[in-house]
């Protein structure tokens, strides 16, 4: 990065940065983060740097301590199990929202979304897609309130999400999941979307065991480290 100027823009770029080596086990849960260091790797200055680590703090996935500074968090399975609950009633309610009122205008957005996510094989790449579709998605539902509680929660589960992506075959029978959804709201079926919805989001069973143990053997690997 050739600019230290703290702008918004770089300090997001910054935010994805740090979350993409969170979430590809590079930073594992436990690690300490180090501003000086994060400013030395980057070629920034601090203040971008703490003003993403900040971010990151609001988000949960970062926390500060009073000795060690910026620790990535580790979660518990209690925590993403809620984390994942929330999310999904949240989202049903969407897909019960969306089912009812959704304009032709946003409909239209939302098969884009969907058929932005065809054939897309790359995990990082999918996320994005998917990112987008779930977007769509909150627009549809038409409340501002769901909306905004929604990019949040987005946006805090991220690396977990992009985490469940490498699982095998996650990818495709997201997609198919989509598919279903979106088949249940154009047929204006608002229970179907909600169960749709809900399913597709929790975590249960085997995808949540393999979300854990991902999470437990990054946090091995991490255990002490520092950036």
């Amino acid at each position: 990065m050739d600019s230290d100027r703290a702008s918004p823009s770089l300090s997001e770029q910054l935010l994805d940065a740090i979350e993409e080596r969170i979430v590809m086990g590079t930073y594992p849960p436990g690690t300490r983060l180090d501003d000086v260091e994060l400013a030395k790797h980057f070629g920034v200055s601090r203040t971008p740097i703490r003003e993403a680590l900040i971010r990151l703090e609001t988000m949960r996935i970062v926390e500060k301590t009073p000795r060690k500074g910026w620790v990535v968090t580790p979660i518990s399975p209690q925590s993403l199990c809620e984390m994942f609950e929330f999310i999904s009633e949240l989202e049903a309610l969407c897909g019960r929202f969306a089912a009812k009122r959704a304009t032709p205008f946003q409909l239209q957005q939302l098969l884009t979304a969907h058929e932005a996510c065809r054939g897309v094989s790359d995990p990082d790449d999918y996320y994005r897609a998917n990112e987008q579709f779930h977007m769509a998605l909150y627009r549809a539902a038409g409340n501002v309130y769901l909306f905004e509680q929604l990019s949040e929660m987005l946006r805090r589960a991220k690396p977990y999400r992009r985490l469940q992506l490498r699982a095998p075959e996650r990818i495709r029978t997201s997609f198919a999941e989509h598919e279903a959804i979106v088949a249940a709201i154009l047929a204006n079926d608002a229970e179907a979307a909600m169960e749709r919805l809900r399913d597709h989001v929790m975590l249960q069973g085997e995808r949540f065991n393999n979300l854990v143990r991902s999470l437990n053997d990054m946090a091995k690997s991490g255990a002490g480290s520092r950036v």
